[in-house]
């Protein structure tokens, strides 16, 4: 089961490797940028590996056990 973190952007969008970073689910780039290169982040339920997806309000990240809801 998913643990849910519900996060809030107050920009247009937020680029995926920041968005790991901002909710806690990474503490540094370099391992946001790796785990996204490993194929282990989806994004509305599909592997993503660019670190730079643009990620909007509405959009849902998985990585391991988190799911990260942005609005």
């Amino acid at each position: 089961m998913s643990e849910i973190i519900e996060t809030q952007i107050k920009t247009e969008y937020i680029k995926l490797d920041s968005l790991l970073k901002f909710s806690g689910l990474c503490d540094t780039g370099g391992f946001a940028k790796e785990l996204i290169q490993q194929g282990e982040v989806k994004v509305n339920g599909e592997i993503c590996t660019m670190r730079g997806k643009k990620i909007r309000s509405g959009d849902e990240v998985e990585a391991g056990r988190y799911k990260v809801r942005v609005k």
